[in-house]
């Protein structure tokens, strides 16, 4: 049961961290068993399965969005999410300032980093996330909260453990040289439901986890 599952999930999980409940891909009934056992921060990474969504849940619902967002969805998507975890490149950071802009609202990002190997994942480079922290740290209408990253699909430990020692150092480097950030630049968004465990020691603030909550996919 969600319930179960998310018991499990939050007496494991060291304070601090934050559970993101991955919500794509299943339907409102099963998101509501997770409300009802006291989950209140969700992530899509749809706009159209984002927007039907939101109408149907509590109000208190705190959103996260984590896919590819294109500029032309923005109107889907920022009304509604507290964290765009998935900025992926300056194209879009600008349209995101832009939106805050024209409808007078701050908007928290994360910057997502190409960690794995795959060369189809989307994501900055580290030399682009630090070039951007040294430009964009001006705009008005974004808020670069922090990093979110993925690590290489692969059961071997060691590279997982590799890519978010990547992460985690590129974190500790960007809060070490930008202390007028101190106060904002505070999350690491990094571990799904295979290998949580191993971001948390490298200092996650976020987990993002589906399957263990809601199991496989159900469309």
């Amino acid at each position: 049961m969600v319930s179960d599952s998310l018991r499990t999930l939050y007496e494991k999980l060291p304070s601090g961290v934050k559970l993101v409940a991955v919500s794509k891909f299943h339907p409102v009934e099963r998101l509501m068993e997770a409300y009802e056992a006291g989950q209140r921060v969700f992530a899509e990474s749809r706009p159209q399965e984002l927007a039907v969504k939101v109408p149907l849940m509590p109000s208190d619902v705190q959103w996260h969005f984590i896919g590819h967002l294109q500029t032309n969805k923005l109107k889907l998507v920022l009304p509604y999410v507290k964290l765009v975890q998935s900025v992926d490149s300056l194209h879009l950071l600008e349209a995101i300032d832009k939106w805050g802009r024209d409808n007078g609202r701050i908007i928290d990002v994360l910057l997502e980093l190409h960690l794995g190997a795959e060369e189809t994942k989307q994501g900055f480079s580290e030399e682009d996330i630090r070039s951007v922290i040294s430009s964009e740290v001006e705009k008005s209408y974004v808020r670069i909260r922090g990093l979110m990253g993925m690590a290489t699909n692969t059961e071997d430990e060691e590279v997982v453990e590799r890519d978010f020692g990547r992460i985690e150092a590129l974190f500790r480097r960007i809060r070490k040289e930008h202390p007028e950030l101190a106060e904002s630049f505070t999350e690491l968004s990094i571990g799904m439901s295979g290998d949580w465990p191993i971001a948390v020691r490298h200092g996650a603030t976020m987990v993002r986890i589906g399957t263990d909550i809601f199991g496989p996919r159900e469309y």
